[in-house]
């Protein structure tokens, strides 16, 4: 009789903890989905996050506002930064309609959470108020800093977003850069950047998750 109650409590303790490995399994299996889900959506947004987070360089750059990158990651906001000049013919006015585009769709508590700048690569021409009447065409509460060109390299190769200044003894020179866009966390740290061309639709899907 002893016996059976024994075998019976060894079935019970069997069937449990194949309860649990399966419940396990089905958490490591949810998990794994959600994450990948997250990944393609990250991906399929041109969001692409470093493994590791970097600090900023200390540089001292002019604002359009007395706000600037460190003011504004102790408010605890995230930074969309984007390299540009205000006489670029292209590049510039195309990626600040999109970037108008998406920071307009997003939700008001998201946009709460956001500031986007535009670091001038032409300290030559853009002072803080050359820049502050190109911004106000798109959105004005974009932001822009200008300064030393040393400085602004400095920042530049640190976010990953580089460019070759322009020749400015020539008339109507231009600049040679980018349209990706650097992530800069509440934290003030670099967490990322958008590849470029941007995928507007999907940042209006993704932002608001990734700045939870």
């Amino acid at each position: 009789m002893g016996s059976i109650k024994l075998h019976r409590h060894l079935q019970t303790w069997a069937l449990t903890g194949v309860v649990i490995l399966l419940l396990v399994l089905s958490g490591l299996l949810g998990w794994q989905w959600w994450s990948g889900a997250q990944e393609r959506g990250l991906r399929e947004a041109g969001i692409v996050l470093l493994s590791h987070s970097r600090e900023l360089p200390k540089v001292t750059l002019l604002s359009t506002t007395d706000a600037d990158l460190a003011s504004v990651a102790e408010m605890g906001r995230w930074q969309l930064v984007f390299f540009g000049y205000t006489y670029c013919p292209d590049i510039c006015p195309t990626t600040l309609a999109e970037v108008r585009r998406i920071y307009s769709a997003l939700p008001q508590d998201v946009r709460d959470r956001l500031q986007v700048w535009m670091v001038s690569v032409d300290p030559e021409r853009d002072t803080p108020q050359q820049l502050r009447a190109y911004l106000d065409f798109f959105d004005p509460s974009f932001q822009g800093l200008s300064g030393e060109l040393a400085d602004i390299q400095n920042l530049s190769q640190v976010l990953g977003i580089p460019f070759i200044p322009g020749d400015s003894s020539q008339p109507g020179y231009t600049v040679d850069h980018g349209a990706n866009l650097a992530l800069i966390g509440p934290d003030g740290r670099h967490r990322g950047f958008i590849r470029a061309p941007l995928r507007v639709d999907a940042l209006i899907k993704q932002l608001p998750l990734l700045l939870e």
